[in-house]
């Protein structure tokens, strides 16, 4: 590897550390569990295709576009720039990275509040209906153990807090985008809240709340989000992606899906692949460690 790119990889993995860091310093405790019967033990769920049908900032996007919080030209540009990143195969990750950061300068201007009352209605019209049932039940289960459950998403931290908040969960770490005196700026705290960012985030909330990840448990459809379940004692396979779904068959996780059909999965790849290419245009265990098959 040359030093340019042992630079570049340096670069990004502080970040994913940032934008970690940033998560766990914004996940705020809800109405979930003030104090736990199992302080040590928690879930951490992802949110797309996840807890939620589809890709919430996709939900996100749309309802803002009819708010006119930005024009169809902003959506359209930014969106097209990270699909181009993704089914052209490009890997670098700084080019993605750059390209997302590169997205976001248009909600300039824009006020937290703004995004997050807006947020709320949005999430009444286009996200409660797509709540996965079975996911929210299990989500519940570990509440009612007595462990705290957190979203840990990509998706804005603003819409993220809205979801956790609305199905009762503890709180919630995503992409934290970067505000002056309540304004954005149109740019990220380190980067997206994806793959090994979101480890690094469970591991800084992990050691603020005094957490033993090998009795915690983790949950998400994407082979992204291996750094996340591989953190954990219990991972669980959702809905998964073939890759995740071969992962977790040779490790011996827990597998449920609740979709129906192969026409379901084949869509949830497509519903993924316009999630990312949204994102950069929005944002800125105890008795459940049973072995099921979905």
């Amino acid at each position: 590897m040359s030093p340019a790119d042992r630079s570049r990889r340096l670069n990004l993995q502080q970040r994913s550390a940032m934008a970690g860091e940033a998560a766990a310093a914004a996940a705020e405790v809800e109405v979930a569990l003030d104090h736990p019967v199992d302080p040590t033990s928690a879930a951490f769920f992802d949110v797309d295709n996840t807890i939620m049908q589809g890709a919430s900032i996709f939900h996100l996007a749309r309802g803002l576009h009819r708010r006119k919080f930005f024009t169809t030209r902003d959506i359209l540009g930014a969106a097209w720039m990270q699909l181009y990143f993704r089914v052209a195969g490009v890997e670098d990750p700084e080019h993605v990275a750059e390209a997302r950061n590169s997205a976001l300068s248009f909600i300039a201007g824009h006020t937290v509040a703004e995004l997050e009352s807006l947020g709320e209605e949005i999430f009444d019209e286009g996200m409660a209906h797509r709540i996965w049932p079975g996911t929210r039940a299990l989500a519940q289960l570990h509440l009612d153990e007595g462990q705290r459950v957190w979203l840990v998403t990509a998706a804005p931290i603003e819409i993220a807090q809205i979801i956790a908040r609305r199905l009762g969960l503890t709180g919630a770490m995503g992409t934290v985008s970067e505000h002056l005196d309540g304004i954005y700026t149109g740019r990220l705290v380190g980067d997206m809240l994806h793959g090994p960012a979101k480890s690094e985030a469970i591991l800084a909330l992990a050691a603020r709340e005094g957490l033993d990840l090998a009795r915690c448990s983790a949950y998400s459809d994407s082979v992204n989000d291996l750094p996340m379940l591989g953190l954990v004692g219990d991972p669980c396979a959702i809905n998964p992606d073939a890759k995740l779904r071969a992962h977790a068959r040779a490790h011996g996780w827990r597998i449920h899906d609740y979709r129906t059909g192969r026409k379901a999965a084949r869509a949830g790849l497509l519903v993924s692949a316009v999630a990312g290419a949204a994102a950069g245009a929005v944002v800125a265990g105890g008795s459940l460690r049973r072995r099921a098959g979905g």
